[in-house]
């Protein structure tokens, strides 16, 4: 599970065996945990679960994955081509 981000007690990541569909990426910070789909062409990150979110978490990490974007996106097509 390859760690694209670590900012804020947040890490971003991938799953190596899910290159295959459409680009998300999955984040966790202590007991929370969710997904998100990204639409980089539309600039748009879609929840996909979560998992002890409250809505403090939730703003916290959509904002960090908004802010960096474009390195998350680079990390995927770095690894998954």
């Amino acid at each position: 599970m390859p760690t694209v981000l670590v900012l804020d007690g947040w890490r971003a990541c991938f799953y190596s065996n899910e290159s295959d569909g459409q680009m998300h990426v999955y984040a966790s910070k202590g007991d929370a945990e969710c997904k998100f789909w990204l639409y980089p062409d539309q600039y748009v990150i879609e929840e996909d679960f979560e998992h002890n979110l409250t809505p403090r978490a939730r703003r916290e990490i959509r904002r960090i994955l908004y802010r960096h974007l474009d390195e998350v996106v680079a990390a995927w097509r770095n690894m998954y081509g």
